[in-house]
């Protein structure tokens, strides 16, 4: 039996649900890093930790039996894939959010039909991509694009998209991002979910006996809002302003710290008052933080002039699109990784051209290839020559995947021991980055901005060598 669990937001409360049904998993907890672990109850139970949204995915293409996530995840997979083997057995009564269909406070716009009213092509921004088209399609958008983001949905509005799904606890929290609802989409809790093929083919009755809510719920829930009449706190971006993307995440601690040897002040963006739209020091520039894999479509599409990102983030890209307009200002010189490929530290693959050897001699049907860097797995399997290869795209937890749910990983590391922790060893070395300073091919035909984005690349400059 293989139950897939969830890290980030349901962790907890998934551990705490785990103890009171008496199937308490060691090792299952906030900061653990293991991600293969046992349980007492039932000596024969394989768990595995995953990104939430990685979970459907591997319930439906059978590599796990049973796996817990929010159901907004189910949905978004369902929303594309209807007909396939992912069934939702149960809801688990904790995690609640709601996914709400959000625009700028300042619209003046209480629903999705008067957005379409307003604009020739509505643009939408989301982590929810397939529902985001799915609600464009039941609204009868007259045009509509998508635009898929890794996260920070809420700092899109107004200056790059009209509307954004995000998922909140509640529909108050949008007034500090100066966002309105103007419709919830979907009320989402944990909820146990299956393979249709292998619930009938298995007996995981003493399982699913064992994964029950603590108490009845009411059913999930889809609603339209009334207008919201929230006070917007955030202005829409000068047009004659430069446009700053700062990284979040584990990037944004030693970008602040650049900055700051740089002499540029940047208000907000890290510590306890930290804001998606912090405040800079630098005349005529506007920053929002958004996250580093997002960054080189953003600056290709215009949304951004300049943005620090990771240089694996911008090569992942030009992969996909090599004639992209997003191109390496100047390398930062902090964020250092390698983008390494890794296999089983209990395999005797050395290299990639052993594992295609396996492939020819049928002890491997296909070479399964795990990663968030989906564009650059592909390259190197390309590269390299692997037939019969698959991309397996994964939203972090990567490690968790090898050896029974992919045989190659292409994974970032700073010293490699992470992957040595996760019995994982490295075979390859694909490039190395650090965090650079991208922008548009074109930014500097812009007569009313040459100025200033000259100005700024040379006061961010000032941090090099410092």
């Amino acid at each position: 039996m293989k139950l897939a669990l969830p890290k980030g937001r349901l962790l907890n409360d998934t551990a705490a649900m785990l103890d009171r049904a008496g199937m308490a998993i060691e090792g299952y907890e906030g900061k653990s890093r293991s991600y293969h672990l046992q349980c007492a109850r039932f000596p024969r139970l394989r768990s595995r930790v995953f990104q939430e949204r990685d979970i459907p995915i591997q319930v439906a293409i059978g590599n796990y039996d049973l796996g817990i996530c929010g159901l907004d995840w189910v949905k978004e997979l369902l929303s594309k894939y209807p007909s396939g083997d992912l069934m939702t057995v149960r809801s688990l009564g904790y995690g609640r959010s709601d996914l709400y269909a959000v625009v700028s406070g300042r619209s003046e716009v209480s629903s999705v039909d008067e957005i379409d009213n307003r604009f020739d092509r509505v643009r939408i921004v989301s982590e929810y991509p397939n529902l985001a088209e799915s609600l464009a399609l039941k609204q009868r958008l007259r045009r509509f694009s998508v635009l898929p983001i890794v996260g920070g949905g809420e700092v899109y509005p107004p200056e790059s998209a009209d509307m954004a799904l995000i998922a909140e606890p509640s529909e108050g929290s949008f007034a500090k991002n100066g966002l309105a609802p103007v419709a919830r989409i979907l009320t989402s809790r944990a909820c146990l979910i299956a393979n249709r093929d292998g619930l009938a083919r298995d007996d995981l009755s003493e399982l699913l006996a064992c994964l029950q809510p603590s108490e009845p719920e009411a059913e999930a829930e889809t609603s339209s809002l009334p207008g919201s009449n929230m006070e917007a706190v955030q202005l829409t971006d000068s047009e004659d302003a430069i446009r700053l993307a700062l990284p979040d995440g584990h990037l944004s601690k030693t970008a602040a710290d650049f900055f700051d040897r740089a002499q540029i002040e940047i208000r907000g963006y890290t510590g306890s008052g930290a804001t998606r739209r912090p405040t800079t020091s630098l005349p005529d520039v506007t920053v929002k933080v958004i996250r580093p894999q997002d960054m080189p479509l953003q600056v290709a599409n215009g949304n951004f002039d300049l943005a620090v990102t990771g240089e694996d983030w911008l090569r992942d890209h030009l992969c996909r699109f090599p004639s992209s307009p997003a191109v390496e200002i100047a390398k930062l010189g902090f964020g250092a990784v390698r983008v390494v490929a890794v296999v089983s530290g209990d395999s005797n693959v050395s290299d990639t051209a052993e594992l295609q050897d396996m492939v020819r001699r049928g002890l491997l049907p296909r070479i399964r290839i795990a990663s968030e860097y989906v564009n650059i797995a592909d390259r190197y399997s390309i590269d390299n020559h692997l037939e019969r290869s698959i991309i397996i795209p994964t939203w972090g937890a990567s490690e968790a995947f090898v050896p029974d749910d992919a045989d190659l990983l292409i994974e970032n590391t700073e010293t490699g021991e992470t992957l040595a922790k996760h019995n994982l060893k490295i075979i390859d070395t694909i490039l190395e980055s650090t965090a650079c300073l991208v922008g548009h091919r074109d930014m500097l035909s812009d007569p009313d901005k040459k100025d200033t984005i000259e100005r700024t690349i040379g006061a961010i400059k000032r941090g090099l060598g410092k």
